[in-house]
């Protein structure tokens, strides 16, 4: 069997194999997307792939939209050309349930793939129809400027050449944008679904700031900031998603070569990408979205697929539980210790019993009593369905090392808020133990020598040579090496949304950091004297 357009039509070998087929006129459809398209999104990788895909398709498939989604990647080309283009832009969606059975269909609703083709994206954003303009580029895809406040170099480039030189996500969008602005000014929803507090904030202010420098320069009318800001005709809805999507499995992989489906092996790509045809992901989905569109938008009220629309202040208070305690920073503790003590599947150390401890006393002992229950999720049943179902899933394929990635763009949001919380509520944070302990374990992976005294990769982060420069004399088995290195990273508010010592928790990370450095073995020591 092919994945392919021409493939799917020979139903019978897909159907046998228990893959379920689109249920709509795909030719159709992608024909109508191209000459009014509704919505694009930026960042063409597993969770839209997956979540969104699947969204999409289920409205196609109930009626509801005649259009799918236009998919734009703009960081590694690499993933248009070698898992979109061969493939017709299809998508094997495998869903994993804990009893190890799987869901399997083919999606056809990414209609069209594309890279930065400048003249396709000005098309598309011209045309009236355009309703949603979406974004998984993860946290760092929104970063303009370095920790001190200046812009990075390749931001830096596109403040000083205007959008005809725009290469990243933030300046190719905005570019997009003014060309809407210059067709006719049309309304649009413009809508982060990453992983980031305040996302819609942040990403108009991302967008808002290349376009104000633009008009500084000369490069745009003055008419176009006044466009972003005009909440009737362009808004930045905020947003919560939640799936936990591991990189394709290679037992995924061998079990789709079995059913003699071709060409089904992941790849890597040069920027390190590891993706595969199909996508291998966990059952359980949120996306809570602030109803704003200005221009319309899929009915996505009516797919039941974990969707929910609401108001800014409620979209706000699930992100906060979701990111800053149920979910993302039990994540991040699971990830730097599991990549220090060897493990390889998040599952297995749900079941080391000082690693459970540590992501209790981080979610529902020391984040629980600063969350709001936001109403439409409840907080105790989320964290508890996360620590008891889905981390503990056996057959997901999620590994410490990817969700290591980019950490230091990501314990600002997901320890510093509560961190913040608890400064606000007490005057400081010195009740917390367990947040602490995390933030030292990052601090000890960061030296890239496991609990045994063996070298290990550490996962990508865009200040991986400034982290590993600061603590490279440090030695493990060696406190001696400890000469208050962490400090300058611990104060630093960029990174944590803090300065830890006025926390009142920053002398205490560097106590738990040098017991983490007392040779082989003190990384488990240390957790089993602090959490038993």
């Amino acid at each position: 069997m092919n994945l392919t357009l021409a493939g799917i039509k020979e139903t019978t070998a897909w159907e046998d194999a228990n893959i379920s087929l689109p249920k709509y006129d795909v030719a159709a459809m992608r024909s109508q997307t191209k000459a009014k398209p509704t919505w694009i999104h930026f960042g063409a990788g597993n969770i839209f792939r997956i979540f969104l895909g699947g969204v999409a398709q289920d409205l196609l498939e109930a009626n509801l939209m005649e259009t799918g989604i236009t998919c734009v990647e703009t960081f590694d080309e690499e993933i248009i050309e070698k898992i979109y283009k061969p493939f017709d832009n299809l998508v094997l969606s495998i869903m994993l349930k804990a009893d190890g059975t799987t869901d399997k269909r083919v999606l056809a609703s990414l209609a069209e793939g594309l890279t930065a083709d400048k003249t396709r994206l000005a098309e598309i954003f011209k045309n009236p129809s355009l309703q949603m303009a979406s974004f998984t580029i993860t946290e760092k895809g929104y970063a303009l400027k370095d920790p001190n406040g200046n812009f990075f170099p390749w931001i830096l480039e596109e403040v000083e050449n205007g959008q005809a030189k725009a290469s990243s996500a933030m300046g190719i969008a905005t570019a997009s944008l003014y060309e809407r602005y210059l067709a006719g000014g049309y309304p649009i929803a413009v809508v982060s679904m990453d992983n980031c507090a305040h996302n819609g904030a942040i990403l108009k202010n991302a967008i808002t700031t290349l376009a104000s420098a633009w008009q500084a320069k000369g490069f745009v009318e003055a008419g176009f900031v006044d466009y972003l800001n005009n909440e009737e005709l362009v808004t930045f809805p905020w947003s919560m998603i939640d799936k936990i999507t591991p990189r394709p499995a290679e037992s995924i992989a061998t079990e789709l070569a079995n059913l003699k489906i071709a060409d089904m092996s992941p790849i890597t790509t040069n920027k390190r990408t590891f993706i595969a045809p199909f996508v291998n992901a966990e059952v359980p989905q949120y996306l809570v979205i602030e109803d704003k569109f200005p221009n319309g938008r899929p009915a996505f009220e009516k797919v039941g697929a974990g969707v929910y629309l609401t108001d800014q202040a409620t979209v706000n208070k699930v992100e906060q539980m979701k990111v800053t305690t149920c979910l993302n920073p039990l994540h991040t503790a699971l990830a730097v210790y599991g990549c220090v003590l060897g493990y390889t599947l998040i599952a297995d150390e749900m079941q080391d019993a000082q690693l459970k401890k540590l992501v209790w006393q981080i979610g529902p002992v020391e984040g629980m009593p600063v969350v709001t229950d936001p109403g439409i999720l409840s907080p105790q049943e989320f964290v508890e369905e996360v620590i008891n179902v889905r981390f503990p899933n056996p057959f997901m394929p999620d590994a410490p090392q990817r969700i290591a990635t980019d950490t230091s763009q990501k314990v600002g949001i997901r320890f510093g808020e509560t961190i913040k919380a608890y400064m606000a509520k007490d005057g400081d944070a010195k009740k917390l133990k367990a947040i602490p302990l995390a933030i030292a374990g990052w601090c000890r992976y960061l030296l890239a020598v496991d609990d045994n005294g063996q070298a290990f990769t550490l996962s990508d982060d865009p200040m991986l040579a400034e982290l590993t420069a600061l603590v490279a004399e440090i030695k493990v088995g060696d406190v001696s090496t400890y000469q208050g290195q962490l400090k300058s990273l611990l104060a630093n508010s960029n990174i944590f949304g803090v300065d830890l010592y006025v926390a009142g928790i920053g002398d205490y990370i560097e106590e738990l950091f040098v017991e983490l450095i007392q040779g082989p073995g003190a990384v488990r020591a240390t957790l089993i004297k602090h959490l038993g």
